[in-house]
């Protein structure tokens, strides 16, 4: 007969001696704790790699690290940057005041080409005024000499620009210098000669554009003097390439290319 719900309970008490025996508590594993200590230095090793990654070497950039003139020629500079600012004065609207250092002169070469590059250059009292600033003043003549010559052989013509550097109604004209890295070929306390690795920007952007801004990729290398506490122009020459090759980006509009090019500034450069 089953009781019903009504019947009272019982409870059952078993002896101390009958309980089951406690659980043993967890038990240390070595190889766990060992494996887990060296995660912990593995994590400390990267935090401080890349925390000094980007500091400066302190056995670069003296004006007396390679004063026989072979400096830099064998090991490549690294592309990230290095700490130092760029300089905050300007002559004629291009930077100036470069240090008199190795790093200095990488600095001076990648604005000089900025300079070289800009649309400016098109106007021949622009032009005339942009190598008075960055030359030598004993060189100045010399290269004022041969890009006259370059720029009347139909450099301006070549984009319908007028007597100014001005483009056609409707158009803007395009000429721009980015450099991408530089190279120290050659270094002393008195002279040095950088390359320049650069991408260049060139032509009319606008509708009915018949020259269409275009890229192109060259190396332009600079030889500098130490004058009045500057590093200055005294010769230069420019190479194609190296280009990479094409990407598959599809190619902006032509008022695209017009209105960032009224929008986006240039920079001023160092090493």
């Amino acid at each position: 007969m089953s009781l019903s719900d009504d019947q009272p309970h019982t409870r059952t008490r078993l002896p101390v001696g009958d309980l089951p025996p406690p659980q043993p508590g967890r038990q240390p594993r070595p190889l766990r704790t060992l494996l887990t200590v060296m995660g912990i230095l593995v994590l400390l090793v990267v935090a401080i790699s890349f925390a000094n990654r980007d500091k400066p070497d302190p056995h670069r950039g003296s004006g007396t690290a390679a004063a026989d003139g072979s400096g830099g020629g064998g090991k490549a500079a690294p592309t990230a940057a290095t700490g130092q600012r760029p300089v905050d004065t300007t002559s004629n609207g291009i930077p100036a005041g470069f240090p008199h250092t190795d790093q200095g002169a990488q600095s001076a070469a990648a604005n000089y080409a900025v300079a070289l590059g800009s649309a400016g250059m098109f106007d021949a009292d622009t032009r005339h005024s942009v190598i008075d600033t960055l030359a030598d003043p004993a060189a100045a003549d010399a290269l004022r000499n041969r890009l006259d010559s370059a720029f009347a052989q139909g450099a301006a013509a070549k984009y319908g620009l007028g007597e100014h550097g001005t483009a056609p109604a409707g158009l803007t004209f395009i000429s721009r210098t980015i450099p991408v890295g530089t190279k120290v070929e050659q270094y002393g306390d008195a002279a040095a000669r950088v390359a320049v690795w650069s991408s260049g920007l060139i032509g009319l952007a606008g509708q009915g554009s018949t020259q269409p801004v275009a890229e192109n990729w060259f190396t332009l290398t600079l030889s500098l003097r130490w004058v009045g506490n500057d590093w200055k122009v005294v010769d230069f020459h420019q190479q194609p390439g190296p280009a990479p090759v094409n990407g598959d980006q599809q190619a902006a509009n032509a008022d695209e290319i017009k209105s960032a090019a009224e929008q986006y500034g240039g920079f001023r450069y160092a090493r």
